[in-house]
Order: C-alpha cells, then sequence, then structure tokens
C-alpha cells in the first residue's frame, strides 16, 4: 500500500506502507481518487505548520470503497462507495452545544489535523462515512467534498431565486459556488482573471468578466441597472477580491466570505453603513449539505468531468500540486490506486 508523506520543504514523498486493520467502530477504505484543494497548497507552502507538523500524510476530498468492516460497525459492508465528511468535534464546547458541530472550538478536520485519504487504503471512524449511489463514478464523487462546501456558503447567503450574484473568484469553489447558485435559481457573473477559468465557466453556462479588462464595478452596475447584486461571494482570497465584493453589492446586500483570508483586510465600513451590508462568515459545512452535494454530483447538476482538468497516479503527486500551482488547473485528482486515470 503507498502513502503520500507530506514531508516538509514543498515535498510529498511516497512511500510503501502497511495497511491499518480497523478497531472498533472504524472501517476501512480502498481509496481510489483524492482531490488536491487550496489548503493543501498553504500546507505544502508551509503556512499550516502550527497544525501540521511532517511527516505525515493530508487528503481529504476522496471517494472509494469500503474494504473492511471493524467490530461494532453495522449497516456496511465491503464494496460499498464511499466518501467522508472528515469533520471529528468534541461534543462538550459552546458551539457544538449550540448545534453547530461544524465549527466546534476543536474541531479536529481530518486530513489537517490528523491523517487523510492521500494513501491506498485509509482506516476512519465509521461515523465519518457518506453513502455513495452505486452508479456514480468513484472519479465524480471525489468533488462531493467540495460541493459540500459551496452547497453550505449557498445555503448561509439564503439565495433566493432570481437574485443576480457575483462571484469573485473562479477556481474550483468559486466555480462550484456560481454553480450551486446557477441551480438554485440566481443570476450567475463570474469575476476571474485566468482565461482557462473562464472558459470553463462559460461551459457550465456562466457569465465571467476580466477584472484585468473590465472595471468590474460599471460592469456590474450596467448589469443590474445600477442596483447592484444581492449577493457577493469572495472566495479569490485577495485584499482586490474584498474590495470588488463589497463595492458591487446591493442595498442590504450580503457579503460571504468564503475564501481563508490568512491576514487582516480593509473592509470599506462606510460603505457597509451606507447600504446596511451583511457580512456572513461560511467555513466547511453541516452532514445534510454533504448529502445534498451528493445528490448534485449524482444528478449532473454539478458537472464534474467539467471541472475535473488533471489525474494523475500517486507517484506522480508532486507533479500535480507543481501543476496546481502554475495555474490554469480546476480540479486535480490523485489516483490512489496508482494508475492515474478514470
Amino acid at each position: 500500500m503507498r502513502s503520500v508523506l507530506y514531508t516538509g520543504e514543498r515535498t510529498f514523498t511516497v512511500v510503501e506502507g502497511e495497511v491499518r486493520p480497523p478497531g472498533p467502530g472504524e472501517v476501512r477504505i480502498d481509496v481510489a481518487y483524492t482531490g488536491i484543494c487550496g489548503t493543501d497548497l498553504h500546507i505544502r507552502h508551509g503556512a499550516m505548520g502550527a497544525r501540521v507538523r511532517p511527516p505525515t500524510v493530508i487528503g481529504h476530498e476522496m471517494a472509494g470503497r469500503l474494504a473492511e468492516i471493524g467490530p461494532g460497525v453495522s449497516g456496511w459492508a465491503p464494496g460499498d462507495p464511499v466518501t467522508v465528511m472528515p469533520l471529528e468535534w468534541c461534543g462538550e464546547c459552546p458551539a457544538c452545544r449550540a448545534g453547530h458541530t461544524h465549527i466546534c472550538h476543536k474541531l479536529n478536520f481530518v486530513g489537517i489535523d490528523s491523517p487523510g485519504s492521500l494513501q491506498g487504503s485509509w482506516t476512519v471512524p465509521a461515523r465519518l462515512l457518506v453513502r455513495l449511489p452505486p452508479e456514480l463514478p468513484l472519479h465524480r464523487a471525489a468533488l462531493v467534498e467540495p460541493a459540500a462546501v459551496a452547497v453550505h456558503d449557498v445555503r448561509r447567503a439564503q439565495l433566493a431565486a432570481g437574485e443576480q450574484v457575483v462571484v469573485v473568484g473562479g477556481g474550483p469553489i468559486g466555480l462550484l459556488v456560481a454553480r450551486v447558485a446557477a441551480v438554485d435559481g440566481a443570476e450567475v457573473l463570474v469575476v476571474e482573471p485566468d482565461s482557462r477559468r473562464r472558459a470553463v465557466a462559460q461551459h457550465l453556462g456562466l457569465s465571467t468578466v476580466d477584472p484585468a479588462a473590465e472595471d468590474v464595478p460599471s460592469f456590474v452596475d450596467n448589469w443590474t441597472a445600477g442596483a447592484g447584486v444581492a449577493v457577493a461571494f469572495e472566495v479569490s482570497g485577495s485584499a482586490a477580491g474584498v474590495g470588488t465584493a463589497t463595492t458591487v453589492l446591493a442595498a442590504r446586500g450580503r457579503l460571504v466570505m468564503v475564501a481563508i483570508h490568512p491576514i487582516p483586510r480593509e473592509v470599506d465600513l462606510y460603505r457597509l453603513f451606507w447600504r446596511e451590508l451583511s457580512i456572513i462568515g461560511a467555513r466547511v459545512y453541516e452532514r445534510r449539505d454533504v448529502e445534498r452535494a451528493v445528490d448534485l454530483v449524482a444528478k449532473g447538476d454539478i458537472p464534474a468531468d467539467d471541472l475535473i482538468s488533471r489525474v494523475v497516479p500517486i507517484d506522480q503527486v508532486n507533479e500535480a500540486f507543481d501543476a496546481l500551482e502554475r495555474g490554469g488547473e480546476v480540479k486535480v485528482l490523485v489516483d490512489c490506486r496508482g494508475g492515474g486515470d478514470v
């Protein structure tokens, strides 16, 4: 069984490891695919050293099949197709007691705070499992976790059908947010400077604008007949993105902060006051978001094949990260079985 160890200094090392059989309440998964996300890139850059201590296995966007069932686990059988909801909460902190377990004060995000899915065999608590439809190809199912992020973001926005929406940032999560918003009946505009990502957005039926070529506030002003948009999703993680998302909002518009901003950003509080804007935080997801994401991917409402830009074998994982860093890719999958195909 091969696994990918993050060893620090921008390096992942593929090693041969032993399969760990499941203990009580656990299952072992034969991992088929693991997606690489922006957080994984942050880990590679050394920006998450307080949480990720090398050598360790990362990864949390995955799909596979059950291989072994541990003692005390019922309702599952070897061969079942699964993904995981990689969140473990304490159940005792103020957030958990209030029913917000997904943002537990002591949250263990599996694949970041504890070993993840960039390996051929992964043993996890059975309570993390999410069932997949048997007919859903596993490479598509690897997009369920990031799709759940988008479902949660759109739900937090309290989006209504017919509302006009701007998504600032057309990376994987931005495109998924835009697609979920469109499925829910919104008119969506994606702001993205990369021409390849704009092309993917257009292929998904979304309108786009290049902020390097157009003045986005003026563009949105024309698009909305001077009103501004009801919702802006900030998914770029940039200071400029925060400014754009705030500027394009209508009176009582909602700014949904999706991207992780590791440093404080300036926000136009005068505009916040003047237009009675709301700022909404959106972090990870709840189980109902994951379950809806499964449904959206399975039905093709989220066209996974159009978002997967590259699949690489596990022994080329460093090349996969390099490709993402060069830009232009949407979703890169690692074939944890070793083949590098679908």
